[in-house]
C-alpha cells in the first residue's frame, strides 16, 4: 500500500517475519500507528523455512536453559488457543539409543518438560514398548523401548501471514516488497527512505521509532541503514530439511538421536508426505542464496536409515528447503547445535535521539512474547500505549469455540456439504472461520471459479491477492499455501500468468 509523503508513524517496523509481523499485530492493537517493511514478501526468509514446530525445546534442557524452555512451553498453550487452525497437537516418538542419552536422562529430561510449563491441553509423556506398539513397526528390531511426548505443529508461513493480517485490520500499514534503504534522526524522530522493488520509486515518512526485526539483516540495517553499530551479534546457522514420500502408517512423527547428539524430526506432512530435519551448519555468505548441499542431505538420510527398516537414498527426496537461523551470539566458542535460541533486545536511543530496537535471535515459538518485550521496552517513548493483550486473543480465524478445530470443522462441513472433504479441511486448516467469508455465496465448485489444479481455485487465489498481500506464483504456492507440491509446472506456470494479467488490469 503506497504512503502518503512524509507521513509520521508511531512505530515503523523493518523485517516481515513472524517477529516483525508479531510487533506489528500487538503494537496497532496498543493504539500505536505502525508500518511494517518487507523487501521482499512476508515469511520469505527464515521464517517459512524452520521445522514447522510450537515448541519448548527439548534438548535445550541440557544446556539449563529453563527459563526459555519454560517460556515456550506457556506459549504452546497460548498458541494452541489461539490458532488451532494452523497449530495442532502432534505425538512424537523417542526411540531410545543406548549409544546417546541414557534412559534416565531422558526420563528426567520428559518429566521437567511435562511439568515447568503448566501443561493443560497436550497428554503427558509414556514409555513405549517397541516391540508390541504399532509405532514400532517400521522401525529397525534392534530398536526396543521409545518415549512419547506431545508438541504442536504450525505452519509456519501462515502464522506470519496472519500476524500481518491482524495488524491490518487494527490499523497498520503492511508494505511489502518495500526496502528500507536508510534510516538516519532528525532529533527526535527518524527520516526513513523507503524503495519500492517493484518499482524503483523511493519515498520519506517519519518514524518516532524503528523496530529492526529483521533477522539474518539484523546486523545490517543497524549498521548499514540506521549508522548504528551493534553491541551484540547475530551468528548465521543454516538448517535444511528434505521432504519425501511417507512410509509409515499414522499421524505421529519420530524424534531420533544422532551420534552427535542432535535430534533429528521425522513429521508426517500434509497428506502423505515426511518432513525430515534440521540441519545445523554455520553458513558464511547472503542469506538470500542459502541452499541445501549434498553433505546434508547424506546427513539426514544416514540418520533415517539407521533407525528405520527402510533404505533410503537421494532419489527418495521429492525437495527440499534451507533456511538460515540468525541466532544470538552469546558464545563464540560454542558450536552451533549448542548457541542458545534465546532474543535479546538492544535499544539505541533515547531522552532527544529517537529510538531504534534491534531484536538478536529467537524461534518461532517465542515471537508472541518477544514482540511484547519489545513493546515494554518502548514504553517509555509512548507512555499512553495500552497494554498487552495479544495472549488472550485469537488470530484471524483462530475464534473457535474452545480452541475445537475437529468439531469447528465438521459443522463447517454440514454448512458446506457440497466441498470435497479435501477441499473443505483445507480451507478449514488455512483460514480457520474466516474460510466462511472465502467461500461467501458459492453454492458449488464452479462458483469458486478457474481450478487452477488441485484444490487451487480462483476464489483462494482471489482472496490471498486481496487479503494477504500475495503478488506472484510463488507467494501463492509455497508461502501462503503448498499448493506448489502438487501442482505441475505447466499449472504454476498458468497460475503466474493469470495473476500477472489480474495484478496489471
Amino acid at each position: 500500500m503506497t504512503l502518503p509523503a512524509e507521513r509520521t508513524v508511531d512505530l515503523l517496523v523493518i523485517g516481515g517475519g513472524v517477529n516483525g509481523a508479531g510487533v506489528a499485530r500487538d503494537a496497532a492493537g496498543r493504539g500505536l500507528s505502525v508500518l511494517l517493511c518487507e523487501k521482499g514478501d512476508l515469511a520469505e526468509g527464515t521464517s517459512s523455512r524452520s521445522g514447522k514446530y510450537i515448541h519448548g525445546g527439548l534438548r535445550y534442557l541440557e544446556y539449563y536453559e529453563f527459563r526459555l524452555v519454560r517460556e515456550a512451553l506457556i506459549e504452546r498453550e497460548v498458541l494452541l488457543a489461539a490458532a488451532p487452525h494452523i497449530v495442532w497437537p502432534l505425538r512424537l516418538i523417542l526411540p531410545h539409543s543406548s549409544e546417546q542419552r541414557p534412559r534416565w536422562l531422558i526420563r528426567l529430561g520428559l518429566f521437567l518438560y511435562d511439568h515447568l510449563g503448566g501443561r493443560k491441553r497436550l497428554p503427558g509423556s509414556r514409555a513405549v514398548d517397541l516391540r508390541s506398539a504399532p509405532e514400532g513397526a517400521p522401525l529397525r528390531k534392534s530398536f526396543r523401548n521409545a518415549f512419547e511426548y506431545a508438541d504442536c505443529w504450525v505452519d509456519d508461513s501462515r502464522l506470519v501471514i496472519l500476524n500481518a493480517v491482524d495488524a491490518a485490520r487494527l490499523g497498520a500499514e503492511v508494505a511489502t516488497r518495500t526496502a528500507c534503504v536508510s534510516a538516519r534522526r532528525e532529533g527526535s524522530l527518524w527520516r526513513v527512505t523507503l524503495q519500492d522493488q517493484v518499482a524503483g520509486t523511493t519515498r520519506s515518512v517519519m518514524a518516532r521509532a524503528l523496530v529492526n526485526t529483521a533477522g539474518p539483516w539484523v546486523e545490517t540495517v543497524l549498521g548499514n541503514v540506521a549508522g548504528v553499530n551493534a553491541r551484540r551479534r547475530v551468528r548465521l546457522v543454516k538448517g535444511s530439511h528434505i521432504i519425501l514420500k511417507r512410509w509409515w502408517r499414522g499421524e505421529h512423527g519420530y524424534v531420533l538421536q544422532n551420534a552427535d547428539r542432535r535430534l533429528i524430526f521425522v513429521n508426517p506432512y500434509l497428506d502423505d508426505l515426511a518432513l525430515v530435519g534440521t540441519t545445523d551448519v554455520p553458513f558464511e555468505g547472503r542469506a538470500e542464496d542459502v541452499a541445501i548441499e549434498e553433505a546434508e542431505v547424506n546427513y539426514l538420510l544416514d540418520v533415517l536409515n539407521r533407525y528405520f527398516e527402510v533404505s533410503l537414498t537421494p532419489d527418495d527426496v521429492l525437495t527440499d528447503y534451507s533456511g538460515v537461523r540468525p541466532l544470538f551470539d552469546d558464545d563464540e566458542k560454542k558450536g552451533a547445535s549448542a548457541v542458545t535460541r534465546d532474543y535479546e533486545l538492544e535499544l539505541d536511543g533515547g531522552e532527544d535521539r529517537a529510538p531504534i530496537l534491534s531484536a538478536f535471535g529467537g524461534k518461532i515459538t517465542t515471537y508472541r512474547k518477544l514482540s511484547e518485550a519489545a513493546l515494554e521496552r518502548l514504553r517509555p517513548f509512548f507512555p499512553r500505549m495500552t497494554g498487552t493483550w495479544t495472549a488472550s486473543t485469537p488470530l484471524p480465524g483462530g475464534d473457535i469455540v474452545d480452541a475445537d478445530f475437529e468439531s469447528w470443522l465438521s459443522d463447517f462441513r454440514t454448512r458446506n456439504s457440497w466441498l470435497p472433504e479435501g477441499l473443505a479441511r483445507h480451507y478449514a486448516r488455512s483460514f480457520g472461520t474466516d474460510a466462511e467469508r472465502l467461500i461467501q455465496g458459492a453454492q458449488c465448485l464452479e462458483d469458486l471459479g478457474r481450478c487452477f489444479g488441485g484444490y487451487l481455485y480462483e476464489c483462494e487465489v482471489r482472496w490471498l491477492i486481496e487479503q494477504e498481500w500475495a503478488r506472484t506464483g510463488e507467494d501463492v504456492l509455497v508461502r501462503r499455501t503448498k499448493h506448489g507440491l502438487f501442482l505441475s509446472e505447466a499449472q504454476r506456470t498458468a497460475l503466474s500468468d493469470w495473476m500477472d494479467m489480474k495484478l496489471a488490469a
